[in-house]
């Protein structure tokens, strides 16, 4: 406690009677940590609460006659730093209540006081009892221990505390001793005369109070006698040297209030002088009709709209822009000075301002209940003097009036209470909506003439002023709650938390603040026009007579010139160089205040009364108003950025942030709401860190973190009603009730609704099939809907266009651009909502459905990016592009990128849909393959739909629009994957039973059928090797698909590289092994169905990835799949004539069997070609004729394995029949019948050796005879007796088409045929004759296409060895010999 005791015995001499001079000197010296470096040295005012008021240096010039002002400024910001100690002691102690001795938890692990509540609240009630006469052993013996043990560790803790009770009460004895001095020495405090030394007396008075009114909040009680027992316990029971003054001095402010009249009681006069001068300003301020008849905050004269210059009322609009601080001294004032209230004219003052208010601010978000105050400490003042009144009223006249006053005060203090419940947020209210009015005017006025700002500049500060007085009460009065004068019933004040105004008041502001920066060159060189005037004026005055003849002394005399020197020698403005021009007027402003010190002194032989007698007849503005204009245009030139802070800033705000975030939520995006209004809300977050007091260091860091914070917090929210503008547009209800259209099944349906209703009126297009019709938006009763879709439009482009155009915002060193933000909201969501709309409720999205959804979507960021200026286009694709590659993104870009960074979202979720619910069928819902239509079907729906609603071509090719190149790659990768498993059970298979497929191989070339049979049984797991190789197909079908509707949307988007692909494949030379460009190529080209044979080109590149084929168990392919023959698979097969196929995708067999034995065979010898080459050393010569013979020997080599497997299967077919198991036999002969017409390697005739065509005709007729569409049965003979297939075989312009009658080329249609170098005779034939044309031709909308049909649209390769008159045995007389046959079978 040395420094304790140090400040002690200078507070001693500091209060010990000295002279002025000593005093002046001891007293700031006191204050140094409490005013920094700034106020220290009295050069400026910057820091300072009243800008306005600049600092005096010590001079001897009127030292004697003059006031030192430095000491008021000085004091202010004591005040300031007082108050910040005390707010951040509450913070620290989590708010305690000394009044109800109420401490919480976090209070006493708050480490300031011992953690022994009982000892430490006992010496708090008990004050000031000293506590040697509390007893306290008695009370907590253990904590009495622990007290004395720790004594000085407690101390230390306790010791900045204590200095501030210290600085307290020091403060309170300097600060009253100045407001005498000024109390009794100022001539005049009227606002018209002196206002600076006003402002100055009334900032300290107010101070004086704030700071005592404060100090209650804070335990002073407590602190003071738990210090003083700490130090008597560790000083031998000696009290510390300032106890007893301390005790007097807060027994004396205890409760503030009571101590406060007291002290003040001899500066109540001067104080009731001052709120009567100020009445008629606070009168005009709440008289909101006459603010606006009368033209007040208007740029231009109401009565006279040609005069743009509003000089109605000058001085009294100036006067509007104190009226915030005339509030504050009339509710203080009257408040420590009750007395003041009994004068005739403060009843209606007080009343005014009472009545409007519930709360009185002390610092910060600090507040006392200005009603139950008044009621306490007022009120009894009051009926006292009513009481003394009332007993001389027969001794004095004044005694009636005096009587009658009191009893109105009375009147007036108990019923403003309720009337201020009742009415102030309605009187509040109205003036919200008068300044959101005018000042919305003056932004319009002042933007389309900017001119006329500079002369009207202090009215543009009483608007900023008395808006941020509006603004400000609000945030003060959300959420309070206060208790009625006569119940203890607490009721909340009834606030508008969804008030538009405050954000129309916020916008006008900072519009009104943005204009003023932006024009404040020509604000600057009007003022400095002014004051050059003004020096000539001046001049003039003190040359009158008047002035000379007064006998002014020396130094003040000095001082005017002076003046008038300052104000000659300021810059003038030329041109366009006001900007540049650099003018310091702070020496013209003290030398005007030290006149001021001077001539308002008591002291002093001239007064501002003999100036004012000097100059008024010349008939003009008198030396006193023409130096304090001067003063003010002054801070105009150098200090408008503070003048600006001062009326404008609404820093204070951030201790209402919370109310702050959820008033904004709750009016942003409400009916009246502005999308404009954003870019205010937002900017107050940069003054935020200005409320930091450099007294609390820790308070900075705190202040901005909570101001970023709350930026964030704000633009989350604005970023959220931006989603959801967008959502709104993007529903079922907005854009999309503007483009309905009826899915195909809903056409039916509804089509099948209105032909059953025959009333006219059941047959109105408002949804009567149960769903909303195309066109219902144009009915009346849709009206609203519109105008909600063109009002969130509107919405949106106005806040798209204001957020593009808004300055960034900075809070410290963090920089927040909106675009930005913006940007990433609009792709963000639109991501969000890809992924969402992805599935439905029940599954899969239809990919058409979707493409329909993604337009929408991306019209309506089109729509937002009219306004923006930034490129979203180019965000969307890269969206797409993040959802569409699902691979590492260093594959796409040359820059280093996480490896394992996996994107494509959306691509996964739906490829991996179709691969489990389409190609891997893992629901069951019977997925089948529908050759004809070039779809899939399913027995039951997948999710929501069936098979064919997603998977036919218009529906793949939605896909492929939708995720591109890097889509198709993917589900085909996927389909690779799942085709190379099902290949590699292929190959095990083929090694695990290679002894068994030799034998069999054997036994078929010997003709041992009892053998083969035998050898076939002990096939492993021979069913599950052929579900596998039909799922192969099926996958081989899907992106048989996938590549035709990748090709369509190719050939449709880039038409040229699209036929630039199909030109060059034609051209590729067939090499055996392939270039790698060459490969990638044909891969390329496979993958938009370019390429004829895409099955067996599409497994030949899964072999060569996995490394399959290359062992000779794969020579064994064909008598595996012959095998197949045999499986029990057989007996549940069907053929359907409407799809084409067969009722377990047995047709998907045969797409395999083809490719896999092209592709097996192609990479057996591609592989053996490059030993070849290995072994050639580098002869080109040898190596070209070596690759032209494989390429050769390589179709052929497929080829004869193709026939070989139609040899055998037919063998084994023909020997499995028998008159007791026939079951199977018709599937397997029109199986084999497709795989000859689908391969590109067999002709149609390949299985004519083993199987006439008569018997599939006959096969075919019953089919098609039995449906109920065709009554008659199809009855032919054998093309090889029918004179019309020999004919036919001769000539090829007999072929008829089947879709038309015109003649067709065969070039022009099936993708199935392949020219081939192996073969010299090609024939296409028909082999239908003529009565069976005749009927065909009748039945032709039937069935368009069948196995039988030998048109040009299908093409079939005619092979010598394969001809009718072929010898050895035929199974055509098995059939002969036949009781039933398959003629007779069903």
């Amino acid at each position: 406690m040395a420094k304790s005791r140090q400040h002690v015995s200078n507070q001693d001499s500091l209060l010990s009677p000295t002279s002025v001079r000593s005093r002046e000197w001891e007293g700031p010296s006191r204050w140094t940590g409490y005013l920094g470096s700034e106020m220290t040295s009295p050069l400026t005012s910057k820091s300072s609460k009243n800008p306005g008021l600049d600092m005096q240096t010590q001079s001897s010039v009127g030292s004697h006659k003059g006031l030192n002002m430095q000491w008021v400024v000085q004091l202010i910001e004591v005040a300031e730093g007082l108050m910040a100690k005390m707010y951040r002691l509450n913070q620290i102690l989590d708010y305690p209540d000394p009044i109800g001795h109420v401490f919480s938890e976090g209070f006493w692990k708050a480490d300031v006081f011992p953690n022994h509540p009982r000892i430490c609240v006992l010496l708090s009630k008990k004050f000031p009892e000293h506590f040697s006469k509390l007893q306290l052993e008695r009370v907590d013996k253990v904590a009495f221990d622990a007290l004395h043990d720790g004594a000085e560790l407690h101390i230390q803790s306790l010791e900045p505390w204590v200095q501030l009770l210290l600085d307290l009460m020091a403060f309170r004895e300097q600060a009253l001793r100045l407001i005498l001095d000024l109390s009794s020495t100022v001539i005049t405090l009227l606002p018209h005369q002196n206002s600076l030394i006003l402002h100055a007396f009334m900032d300290l008075f107010c101070s004086f109070v704030r700071v005592n009114l404060f100090s209650e909040k804070i335990p002073r009680k407590m602190l003071l006698q738990t210090y003083n027992l700490l130090h008597a316990l560790s000083r031998n029971e000696r009290d510390c040297d300032f106890y007893h003054r301390l005790v007097q001095f807060i027994d004396s402010y205890d409760p503030p209030l009571k101590g406060l009249q007291e002290d003040l009681n001899f500066v109540s006069p001067r104080i009731g002088e001052v709120l009567e001068a100020v009445g008629p300003v606070i009168f005009l301020s709440t008289d909101t009709r006459k603010l606006r008849n009368e033209g007040f905050l208007s740029p231009y004269h109401p009565r006279y709209p040609d005069i743009l210059t509003n000089s109605a009322h000058p001085m009294r609009a100036q006067d509007l822009a104190n009226v915030t601080a005339y509030r504050e001294w009339v509710l203080f004032g009257y408040l420590v000075c009750p007395d003041e209230l009994l004068r005739v004219t403060s009843i209606d003052i007080a009343l005014v301002v009472l009545k409007e208010n519930l709360v009185l601010s002390l610092f910060r978000d600090e507040y006392i209940l200005l009603h139950e105050d008044y009621q306490l400490y007022v009120l009894p003042r009051i009926l006292e003097s009513k009481k003394m009144a009332k007993s001389g009223r027969t001794k004095q006249k004044e005694s009636d009036l005096e009587y009658n006053v009191a009893k109105q005060v009375e009147k007036m203090i108990n019923e403003v209470h309720e009337q201020a419940i009742l009415s102030c947020d309605a009187i509040h209210c109205e003036r919200r909506i008068l300044l959101k009015q005018e000042i919305g005017r003056m932004v319009l006025f002042f933007t389309d003439q900017p001119s006329l700002l500079a002369p009207n500049i202090q009215m543009v500060f009483s608007a900023l002023a008395l808006a941020q007085c509006e603004v400000i009460w609000y945030f003060q009065h959300v959420g309070i709650a206060v208790s009625k004068s006569k119940t203890a019933r607490v009721v909340p004040v009834d606030l508008d938390p969804n008030d538009p105004t405050i954000g129309f008041l916020l916008d006008g502001m900072d519009r009104l603040c943005c204009l003023v920066r932006k024009y404040i060159a020509a604000i600057r060189g009007y003022a400095l026009s002014y004051l050059s005037s003004c020096a000539g004026r001046i001049r003039f005055l003190l040359g009158t007579a008047g002035i000379v003849a007064l006998d002014i002394d020396s130094s003040l005399k000095g001082l005017l010139h002076q003046i008038v020197h300052h104000l000659e020698n300021i810059p003038k403005p030329q041109g366009e160089n006001i900007s540049a021009i650099t003018c310091d007027l702070s020496d013209f402003r003290k030398d005007w205040l030290s006149i001021l010190m001077i001539v308002t002194s008591s002291r002093s032989s001239i007064n501002i009364r003999h100036l004012e007698k000097a100059t008024v007849s010349t008939g003009k503005e008198g030396l006193l108003s023409e130096g304090n204009a001067a003063y003010n245009w002054s801070r105009c030139v150098d200090e408008l950025e503070l003048q600006l802070s001062k009326h404008g800033s609404l820093k204070k705000l951030y201790f209402y942030h919370q109310q702050l975030t959820a008033v904004f939520r709750n009016t942003m995006f409400g009916p009246e709401g502005r999308p404009q209004h954003c870019c205010a809300w937002l900017g107050i977050a940069s003054s935020f860190p200005d409320c930091a007091s450099p007294i609390v260091p820790e308070e900075v860091t705190k202040i901005g973190r909570d101001a970023v914070l709350y930026v964030e917090s704000l633009i989350e929210s604005i970023m959220g009603g931006l989603e959801g503008l967008i959502n709104i547009l993007d529903s079922e209800g907005g854009f999309g009730a503007l483009e309905i259209q009826l899915l195909p099944e809903q056409a039916a349906t509804y089509m099948n609704y209105a032909s059953r209703v025959s009333i006219p009126s059941y047959k109105s297009p408002k949804g009567a099939a149960g769903f909303p019709l195309p066109g219902h938006e144009s009915y009346p009763d849709n009206n609203s809907s519109i105008k909600m879709l063109e009002a969130a439009m509107q919405r949106l482009t106005n806040l798209c266009s204001v957020l593009n155009d808004m300055e960034p915002i900075c809070v410290l060193n963090h920089v927040f651009v909106l675009r930005e933000y913006m940007r990433e909201c609009l792709l963000g969501n639109f991501r969000r909502r890809l992924l969402a709309v992805l599935k439905t409720e029940n599954d899969l999205q239809r990919p058409s459905v979707l493409e329909s959804l993604i337009r929408r979507h991306v019209s309506i960021v089109h729509l937002a990016e009219q306004h923006i200026s930034m490129d979203l286009t180019q965000g969307i694709r890269e969206v797409f592009l993040t959802e569409a590659f699902s691979g590492p993104v260093s594959s796409l870009h040359l820059f280093d990128k996480p490896v394992d960074q996996h994107t494509g979202a959306a691509t996964e979720a739906v490829c991996n849909w179709y691969i489990e619910n389409i190609v891997k069928d893992i629901t069951g819902a019977g997925i089948l393959f529908v050759p004809v239509h070039k779809c899939f079907k399913s027995t039951r729906p997948v999710g929501g739909y069936f098979a064919e609603s997603v998977t036919d071509l218009r529906e793949l090719q939605a896909f492929v629009r939708i995720f591109g190149g890097y889509g198709v790659d993917r589900l085909d990768r996927m389909l690779k994957e799942h085709t190379a498993a099902l290949l590699n059970c292929i190959g095990t298979s083929l090694r695990s039973n290679r002894d068994m497929l030799e034998t069999v191989a054997t036994s078929l070339h010997s003709g041992d059928r009892i053998e083969r049979e035998a050898s076939m049984k002990q096939i492993v797991d021979l069913d599950t090797v052929m579900s596998f190789c039909i799922q192969a197909g099926l996958a081989m079908s899907f992106d048989r698909l996938l590549a035709e509707a990748a090709g369509a949307v190719l050939e449709e988007g880039a038409p040229l590289i699209y036929s630039l692909l199909a030109g060059v494949v034609n051209h590729i030379p067939e090499e055996i092994p392939e270039k790698g460009e060459i490969r990638r190529l044909r891969r390329v080209a496979n993958t938009v169905g370019v390429v004829s044979d895409h099955d067996s080109k599409w497994v030949i590149s899964i072999l060569e990835e996995v490394g399959g084929a290359y062992d000779g168990s794969w020579s064994l392919l064909p008598y595996l799949f012959a095998s197949f023959m045999t499986s029990t698979i057989w007996s549940t097969t069907a053929f359907n004539v409407d799809t084409e196929g067969f009722n377990n995708n047995i047709h998907c067999l045969a797409r395999c069997i083809t490719a896999v034995i092209a592709g097996s065979e192609f990479v057996r010898l591609e592989s053996e070609q490059r030993q070849r080459q290995n072994l050639a050393n580098g002869h080109a010569r040898e190596m070209m004729d070596t690759e032209l013979q494989s390429s050769m020997s390589a179709e052929a080599s497929i080829k004869s394995t193709l026939q070989l497997f139609v040899k055998l299967s037919a063998e084994i077919i023909l020997d499995s029949w028998s008159e007791t198991n026939r079951s199977h036999l018709v599937a397997q002969l029109i199986f084999l019948d497709q795989l000859c017409e689908t391969s590109s390697y067999l002709p149609r005739s390949s299985l004519e050796p083993y199987i006439p065509y008569a018997i599939l005709r006959s096969i075919y007729s019953q089919y098609y005879a039995s449906t109920p569409s065709t009554p008659l049965a199809l009855l032919s003979t054998s093309p090889r007796h029918s004179p019309a297939v020999l004919l036919a075989h001769a000539s090829p312009v007999l072929r008829q088409p089947r879709g038309d009658s015109t003649p067709q080329f065969s070039a022009n249609d099936s993708g199935y045929f392949k020219g081939s170098s192996s073969h010299s005779l090609e024939h296409s034939y028909d082999a239908d004759n003529g009565s069976l044309r005749t009927i065909e031709n009748k039945h032709r909308n039937i069935r368009r296409s069948g196995p039988l049909d030998y048109s040009s649209s299908r093409k079939v390769k005619y092979v010598e060895s394969s001809t009718s008159g072929s010898t050895g045995p035929s199974p055509l007389p098995r059939f002969a010999v036949s009781r039933s046959g398959p003629l007779a079978y069903k």
